[in-house]
């Protein structure tokens, strides 16, 4: 009876034991000896046995190429644009203008022949017509021939040649003077006269015509400039005929048109 006690004190003290986690399992010697064997052969493979390094493969980036896309281009009308271009100096035509010009007018001289005549008028005032034929060399000296004749108590014939000092007012105007040489005869009813000797005289001309550009080149540099463009004019100038010692007074005053070429 006292051993069945022990027994199941035993067995329940067991029980205890294996409940709150003892292991009261016997190790044999072939469980320890398997475990050891386990053992070296890990160390063997993993610990003995040297570590390798890692290989690092080296990558190397390519950018791509960018894709080649065609875009299709629609075409576009363009409308060439006109440019107006001024002419070059060679293309342009040489416009034929000169310095020559004539002039017709009319003209009234006065005749004192200041002699102390009481049988014989001494004074006459006659009319008639003057021509000019002049050349322009610039527009500062030209030079004219003209002539007048009057009809009257004194009858007047007139020709000279003249050099033509000129200064240009304007665009349409310039004025002039006369020097020159010229032969004068007077007859009639008053005292005759046949003078060679130099003649004075002065005036002014005014251009009619449109002074406006013309395309082309000019055979004269100064057209244009006073009283020289082509085309009609007017002048009024007065002459003094004979400019001598002891010669009658013998004055002319002239107004008419002209054409310069």
């Amino acid at each position: 009876m006292r051993s069945i006690k022990f027994s199941l004190i035993t067995f329940c003290m067991m029980s205890g034991l294996g409940y709150a986690g003892g292991d009261i399992t016997p190790i044999t010697p072939y469980e320890t000896e398997d475990e050891i064997i386990s053992e070296q052969a890990y160390e063997e493979e993993y610990i003995e046995q040297p570590l390798e390094e890692p290989v690092v493969e080296e990558r190397i980036y390519v950018e791509p190429e960018p894709a080649s896309v065609t875009t299709p281009v629609k075409p576009v009308t363009t409308i060439p644009a006109v440019v107006a271009t001024k002419p070059s100096l060679a293309s342009k035509s040489t416009i034929q203008s000169n310095g020559f010009y004539v002039g017709l007018g009319i003209t009234g001289v006065r005749y004192d022949s200041g002699c102390d005549c009481k049988k014989q008028d001494t004074k006459d005032t006659s009319y008639g017509g003057v021509v000019r034929l002049g050349y322009d060399f610039n527009r500062y000296v030209g030079i004219e021939a003209r002539g007048a004749k009057t009809n009257g108590d004194s009858d007047v014939d007139h020709m000279g040649i003249y050099l033509k000092p000129m200064i240009p007012v304007t665009k349409q105007s310039n004025i002039y003077g006369l020097i020159g040489a010229a032969k004068t005869k007077i007859k009639g009813d008053l005292p005759h006269v046949d003078a060679d000797s130099l003649a004075l005289g002065g005036g002014i001309e005014v251009d009619l015509s449109e002074d406006t550009p013309k395309e082309g080149r000019y055979s004269r540099s100064f057209d244009g400039e006073g009283d020289q463009e082509r085309g009609l004019g007017l002048f009024v100038d007065y002459e003094r005929m004979i400019v001598k010692d002891d010669a009658p007074d013998v004055d002319a005053v002239s107004a008419g048109v002209t054409y310069d070429f």
